[in-house]
Formats: C-alpha cells, sequence, structure tokens
C-alpha cells in the first residue's frame, strides 16, 4: 500500500479522544478538553430487541454521536508536513498510543469501567472510553500483585521516614539509599526516589550570601599550592579553611571559622565569635592541632581565600608555630576555595532548613555543635562511599596497618 493511501486511510479514522468522564442519570459524558469535541454515550440499558431475530443484545439501545471529523485532505497535509513530530498524551493520532506505562489517565478508565460494568456492559464501556477489554482484564487481573506493591511501598515509606528524620530531614535520595542498604534492606535507588517522591519526603536544597571575605591590599603573596585539586590521599596532608555567616536576627550574625580535612572531609577544626577578628582563625586552626593530637598539624598544607584574617601576620606566626605551610587561591573568585565554600553551604543548609536565621546565639551555636559533632561521627557523605569522616579515618588507619 502506497503512502497516500495509508494517510488516506488514517486520515479517514475517527479519533475520540475523552479527556474527562461524569455519569448523570444513566447516561455517561466524555468531554474531550484537547480538542473541544463534546461527546456523549446514551447506555442507558436498552429494554427493546435491537435485532430482526428478536433478541436483545448488549450492543442494543445505545445511542452514540461521533464527534465531526477533520476533512482528510487538511488532515493529510498536516501529517505530510509534520512526518516526525512527536506525538504527546491526550492528543493521539493512534488508539494504541493511550497505553502507556503507568498512564493515569488509562488506570482512571479502567476503574470506571469496573465500576458501572453491571449496569453497562464491560464491551460497551470499553468501546466508549477508548480502552481494549484485554486490557482492562488484564488490569483487573493485576490488582492484587498493585495492591501488594502498595503496601510494601507504605512499609518502605516508613522506614525512609525514619531516616530522614534521624537525619534532621536532611538526607536525599542518595544517603537514604545507602541507609537502607547499611539496614540490609537491598532496594534500588529508583525506587526509593519514586517512594520519596509519593510521600512527599525531601531533603534540603538552598540559598544566599553576606560578604566575609575582605582582602588585605599589603598582604605579603602566598602561592597556590591546592591548584583547585582539593583531593588529598592521606590524612592531616591537606587543609581548606573559611569563615562563613551566622545570621542571628535583628541584622546581627554570629561568624563560624571552619578547617576540613580534604582526605577524610573531616570537620577537624572549627570555632564561632561574634567578631571577624583574626583570632577567630587561629583558634580554628589551633583545635585541628588539638584534634590531631602528636604532631598535630605539622607538614600539613592550609589552603585558604585572601580574607584580611588569613593574610594577617598573625595568623602567619600561628602557622610557623604549628608547623603549617600557607596556600591562598586568587583573589576574588571562590572557586579556589570551593571545598570550604561547600561545606559552609552543607552546614547551613541542614541546620537552617530553609528558616532565615537562628532565633539567638545560643540557638545558632547549639545548632553548629550539634550539626558538626553529627557529620564527623554519624553522617554519611557522597565522596567517601556514603560513610562518615571519623568512620573512614579509621579505616584508612587499619588498611595502613595491616599493610
Amino acid at each position: 500500500m502506497s503512502v497516500d493511501a495509508r494517510l488516506e486511510r488514517a486520515a479517514a479514522r475517527p479519533v475520540i479522544v475523552p479527556d474527562t468522564i461524569t455519569v448523570d442519570r444513566g447516561k455517561v459524558f466524555i468531554g474531550h478538553v484537547r480538542r473541544g469535541l463534546p461527546f456523549a454515550g446514551d447506555l442507558r440499558p436498552a429494554r427493546t430487541a435491537g435485532h430482526a431475530d428478536g433478541q436483545g443484545r448488549r450492543g442494543a439501545g445505545v445511542r452514540v454521536h461521533q464527534p465531526p471529523v477533520l476533512p482528510a485532505r487538511r488532515r493529510i497535509r498536516r501529517l505530510r508536513h509534520h512526518p516526525a513530530r512527536p506525538r504527546r498524551p491526550g492528543r493521539l493520532d493512534d488508539r494504541s498510543e493511550v497505553f502507556c506505562g503507568r498512564d493515569q489517565l488509562v488506570s482512571s478508565r479502567f476503574q470506571f469501567v469496573e465500576d458501572h460494568r453491571g449496569a453497562f456492559g464491560v464491551k460497551r464501556l470499553c468501546r466508549i472510553l477508548a480502552v481494549s477489554r484485554s486490557g482492562f482484564y488484564r488490569w483487573l487481573a493485576g490488582a492484587s500483585a498493585r495492591a501488594g506493591r502498595a503496601r510494601a511501598d507504605a512499609e518502605l515509606a516508613e522506614h525512609i521516614n525514619r531516616i530522614h528524620q534521624e537525619s534532621d530531614g536532611t538526607y536525599g535520595v542518595p544517603r537514604v539509599t545507602a541507609e537502607l542498604k547499611d539496614s540490609g534492606r537491598r532496594v534500588n535507588h529508583k525506587r526509593v526516589e519514586r517512594v520519596m517522591c509519593k510521600f512527599q519526603i525531601v531533603g534540603l536544597h538552598l540559598r544566599k550570601k553576606v560578604r566575609t571575605t575582605i582582602p588585605e591590599p599589603s598582604a605579603t603573596p602566598v602561592p597556590d599550592l591546592l591548584q583547585r585539586d582539593f583531593a588529598a590521599q592521606e590524612p592531616n596532608t591537606k587543609y581548606v579553611g573559611d569563615i562563613t555567616y551566622l545570621p542571628i536576627g535583628n541584622g546581627q550574625f554570629l561568624y563560624l571559622a571552619t578547617v576540613l580535612d580534604l582526605c577524610s572531609k573531616r570537620l577537624t577544626g572549627w570555632s564561632i565569635g561574634g567578631h571577624m577578628r583574626t583570632s577567630l582563625v587561629t583558634d580554628a586552626l589551633r583545635a585541628a592541632a588539638r584534634a590531631r593530637g602528636g604532631d598535630g598539624l605539622r607538614g600539613a598544607i592550609f589552603h585558604s581565600d585572601n580574607g584580611a584574617q588569613y593574610v594577617s601576620k598573625e595568623f602567619a606566626q600561628v602557622c610557623s608555630e604549628l608547623g603549617v605551610t600557607r596556600s591562598r587561591g586568587a583573589v576574588g573568585t571562590s572557586a579556589d576555595n570551593a571545598a570550604a565554600e561547600s561545606l559552609n553551604a552543607t552546614m547551613k543548609r541542614e541546620t537552617l532548613q530553609g528558616r532565615k536565621r537562628w532565633n539567638g546565639a545560643s540557638e545558632a551555636r547549639l545548632a553548629v555543635f550539634r550539626w558538626a559533632t553529627r557529620y564527623n561521627t554519624r553522617r554519611r557523605h557522597s565522596r567517601l562511599g556514603q560513610i562518615s569522616p571519623i568512620t573512614y579515618e579509621q579505616r584508612s588507619t587499619t588498611l595502613a596497618t595491616a599493610a
């Protein structure tokens, strides 16, 4: 059959696309929202014979008013001009397109057939609703399986919700999946994503800034030893640090200085204050040295931005005292210190959880202390294979000892 003949044949077929279904006084009304083609089929059961043999059949007494068909030439012209145009649900040139995976419209049609089959019969309902009887019976046979999947999803949602609450509402799909696998539940991340979406369990994402990096024009140049390579082979060899603001209301802020190990991602040292003096960053660096014990940070590299605190003579003296080699990125770009920026953004996202500020300085301090403790000891880190920084360091030490 030629292309033109096939197009003529396709154009001659009427297209019924029910988008809305209502029942009123024994009639089914199907509205065509997208095309604006009204359609009504009177499905009131027939009481008189519809055939010469006097035997009533299910099809008797059905009065169907078909929508007007577009002129054949116009449809052929449209098909020729747009031969590869993708078809969209609800705008069908082939009825088989209705039967796509998990189509909610198809499921609602099948449910409608199930609800009214006793009054009107499956055959007539399926014809009017443009679905196949075989598809309806397959849908009917799968009812128990669907119910079982719904129960399993509800049970999984309970576990996900518990994990989500234990993480203070911060975990998304990857960390929830890792937590479930650790607890012995074999589950795919796609299923976790689907269930979280269905039950509206959402991790946290976030927002905006106050300027905390104020360069010092007279600073002695220090080379960039990292060159944006934020990886380290062993703990206690490379660190990054930064200052971030903590909003506490009434236009006031606390400031947090951090020291992050680039190998284990451990928040090794930190300090909070109501000021941005150099002592804020030196206190954080000394705290990191105490946390490491022994030789502390001797021989390690500490990388920062060009804020006045990090380029000061006082900070240089403390680094020399602790045996730390200084490194600084270029002026005016946060990408050279992206690892520290990312840590600060994560901390505020997971502690504020969408709020604009804490209700006071004490609440902010407690929130940061609680988060830092959980971050180091329990929070799963995606770059570490979904384990915590302390666990990663312990495993690294065990492997090094065994070697």
